[in-house]
């Protein structure tokens, strides 16, 4: 039977009751509204319907969250671990006071070098007044922090130049082979991992799983060297350190990328061993999942299978090991530097720590302790934008 109106005209998509006359309208059929089969009416209080799920951003309830939700997560993640970088910079900070304090080396004596055993005791007493360190520790500290919010890092002792315009020749050129040697390191290991889990049990995944072990267990020095004695040494294919070729009075864009090949590749290589083992792990174990196994069942081809499903799924986890990373990339570049010449911040901790260069070493350290926090910031805030779930439980 057709339903009908109350007026008793038949209309599609509506239902006919079959039940007695609705109050008010004797001898007509009751009509209800057309409803999907197995809808269930929303909103709280009606018994049975679900509950939304609670939204991050505070709007709305269940299903994907908004920008402004994504948006509102980001920042209270960013405001939460400012709050924690705060005391973490103090303690760093005043550890690195209290260090210096309790070191056995005269940073005045350093800077005299030979001629400290003939200086006039005078003369050796009115400098230590005049880098201020007759004074106690926690006023050399306060006076420190001061000068830092002004801007005033204080003078390099050993390349008797500012801070600020060391920092600021150096820092481009750590960035610009930091950089390449991330873009490498991420698209070599996805590239190395996938191979060796698509692989999983032949030759190439054994050569690969154990070249990694390898790697992580040889020191970054020393394939800096190994680095050199090949290739520039033995073939002299690549130039064996600096920034440009001896006797160039310019700096061309050629003349440098060619001096970035061998201390980029090393840094690269130094750092990638743990994430090809765990791209490789991740997608072994992404490969057994329901949803691969279905996308084979549906004949998908296996690269596509792989790439589309399986790698992109095992990603996640990726990024999190990748910020983690970042402390043992910041070291690894204070030796690549230091083996091939690089003129960057992280070679010049090392002179600095040689020299006892205490105010060069205080703003690199400060430096390096930034860049930790913010590279797992970044981890933390592309892995919450990449997974609904971070956001949706309140993971992050």
């Amino acid at each position: 039977m057709k339903p009908a109106t109350s007026s008793g005209e038949h209309v599609p998509g509506g239902t006919e009751s079959g039940l007695p006359s609705a109050p008010g309208a004797p001898g007509l059929l009751r009509t209800v509204p057309a409803e999907p089969l197995g809808a269930v009416p929303a909103g709280p209080g009606v018994p049975g319907a679900p509950e939304p799920l609670p939204s991050p951003g505070g709007a709305g309830g269940g299903g994907r969250p908004s920008s402004g939700g994504l948006g509102a997560v980001v920042l209270r993640l960013v405001a939460w671990r400012l709050a924690f970088a705060v005391p973490l910079l103090i303690a760093v900070t005043a550890g690195m006071f209290a260090l210096a304090k309790a070191s056995p080396f005269d940073p005045v004596r350093q800077y005299l070098g030979d001629r400290a055993t003939v200086t006039d005791p005078e003369v050796v007493e009115r400098i230590r007044a005049n880098w201020g360190l007759d004074r106690p520790v926690l006023e050399q500290y306060a006076t420190w922090v001061g000068n830092l919010f002004r801007g005033d890092l204080g003078d390099s002792r050993s390349l008797h130049l500012p801070v600020t315009q060391v920092i600021a020749e150096r820092l481009p050129w750590t960035l610009l082979a930091t950089s390449a040697a991330i873009v490498l390191m991420l698209a070599g290991s996805l590239l190395v991992g996938t191979l060796a889990a698509w692989r999983e049990g032949s030759w190439a995944d054994r050569l690969i799983t154990g070249g990694a072990f390898a790697n992580e267990a040889a020191p970054v020095f020393w394939l800096g060297l190994l680095a050199v004695w090949v290739f520039s040494v033995q073939f002299g294919w690549l130039p064996a350190g600096g920034l440009t070729s001896a006797g160039s009075s310019t700096v061309e864009a050629g003349d440098v990328a060619a001096h970035m090949i061998l201390p980029v590749t090393v840094l690269a290589v130094s750092q990638s061993s743990w994430l090809v083992l765990y791209v490789r792990e991740s997608v072994i174990g992404t490969l057994r999942e329901d949803f691969v196994v279905g996308a084979r069942a549906r004949g998908l081809r296996e690269r596509t299978v792989v790439v589309r499903h399986a790698l992109r799924s095992a990603l996640l986890p990726f990024l999190t090991l990748l910020g983690a990373r970042v402390p043992e990339l910041v070291t690894g570049a204070i030796l690549v530097e230091t083996v091939f010449s690089w003129p960057g911040v992280a070679s010049a901790s090392v002179q600095a720590a040689l020299a006892v260069d205490f105010p060069l070493l205080a703003a690199l350290t400060l430096l390096g302790t930034l860049a930790v926090v913010c590279g797992n910031l970044l981890a933390d805030v592309a892995y919450t934008v990449a997974d609904p779930r971070v956001r949706t439980l309140g993971v992050g």
